[in-house]
């Protein structure tokens, strides 16, 4: 049996259930370390976690909204686990003391990444030389999206070294009883309340919706933050045409419901290096209307096939609005693409993404102690 000890942050409940499908597998002994059980910032409610896992004691810092962890005691736990492989998902001092232990017992290294060509692109001389040296010792590469491969192809690396392990949500629970539920909103907006979504945004995207169809448009927030009470004091104001209903934080039972009560996705972020909330919307059957700065258009976003993507003008955003609210069967289309498109996004497919990634380490590594049959199967998902 396959030893894999993965080392990331903290467990997000969109990656606990492909931890979970790995420990099933009979070939591998997956064990999930994690750094903390969550950070301040995060309010998840998370599923079991039926793998191996193991909490590091918590020492981290507040670095300008970022947390940085060191946990020295990483080590012991290696020592103890003894693994033939390591993914790392990051490169905080923890990931780079499981590096050191990678280095030293000369085993097979994976970086794994959320990040892409954009997200990257602007990083400092210091952060691209230590993913050089890291990525030049690592035997195979696991992202999260097709700019994960592109931003890995800008290293030098080969892409049939390169695998994919989508984000995703549970589809089927966005799905089930869909057409039973009534679409009481016409647009939903689910993420934090904080400047860089543009909660803001949002709301003057559906007053101007509201005056152009001469009717009065309902708005649902789904989400806390630092802007909620300016929000709801701005509501007030737009009460006779506008209304806002804010639910707050929702439990990830409540989103099924929550999403398909609205007709329209409104993600207007700054930036976002995927927007798993838009898995989620489109799991529901959702058009999207988002901008160019997220990680999702392309890929999980197609402009004019199952929303819009559109810099952030307020008229820009209301001419799709008005168009998809009046034009039933433009709408039908859209929501079905949405349907189709994240399909693919399932724990399945991003499970299968990570285990081929082993089986390549640990076929093609010098450092591998272990002989891998030539009749596994070791595809690469496109």
């Amino acid at each position: 049996m396959i030893r894999v000890a993965l080392i990331t942050n903290l467990p997000p409940p969109y990656r606990i259930p492909i931890y979970n499908i790995l420990a099933k597998d009979t070939q591998l002994e997956f064990h999930a370390i994690f750094f903390s059980l969550r950070e301040p910032n995060r309010s998840w409610d998370l599923p079991p976690i039926k793998c191996h896992h193991h909490f590091l004691q918590e020492r981290f810092i507040n670095y300008h909204g970022r947390y940085i962890h060191f946990n020295p005691d990483v080590i012991a736990l290696l020592n103890k686990i003894s693994p033939d492989v390591i993914i790392n998902d990051g490169f905080n001092p923890t990931h780079l003391l499981s590096f050191l232990y990678v280095l030293i017992n000369k085993i097979p290294h994976i970086p794994m990444t959320d990040g892409t060509d954009l997200s990257e692109k602007n990083f400092s001389f210091l952060h691209k030389f230590i993913r050089k040296i890291i990525y030049k010792r690592s035997a195979s590469f696991i992202s999260a999206a097709l700019g994960g491969k592109r931003l890995y192809a800008s290293y030098g690396i080969p892409k049939e070294s390169c695998f994919l392990s989508c984000l995703c949500v549970d589809n089927e629970k966005f799905q089930s009883n869909q057409l039973s539920t009534t679409k009481i909103f016409d647009f939903i907006f689910c993420s934090r309340l904080e400047k860089e979504k543009n909660p803001e945004f949002a709301i003057q995207v559906a007053l101007l919706t509201a005056s152009r169809l001469g009717k009065k448009c309902r708005l649902l927030f789904v989400g806390s933050g630092s802007l909620e009470a300016s929000l709801k004091k701005l509501a007030t104001q737009y009460r006779d045409s506008l209304e806002i209903v804010f639910h707050g934080f929702a439990s990830q039972s409540e989103l099924p419901t929550l999403y398909r009560s609205a007709k329209l996705f409104l993600f207007p972020t700054q930036a976002d290096v995927w927007g798993i909330v838009v898995n989620e919307a489109c799991a529901a059957g959702l058009p999207i209307i988002t901008t160019p700065y997220t990680g999702v258009v392309n890929e999980l976003v197609i402009n004019n096939k199952n929303g819009y993507v559109r810099d952030l003008n307020v008229h820009t955003w209301v001419n799709c609005t008005t168009e998809l609210l009046i034009n039933l069967k433009l709408y039908s289309n859209f929501s079905q693409h949405s349907l189709s498109l994240v399909a693919p996004y399932n724990f399945s497919t991003a499970s299968d993404g990570i285990k081929r990634a082993i089986f390549y380490a640990l076929k093609n590594s010098k450092f591998s102690s272990r002989l891998i049959n030539p009749s596994s199967s070791i595809k690469r998902i496109e």
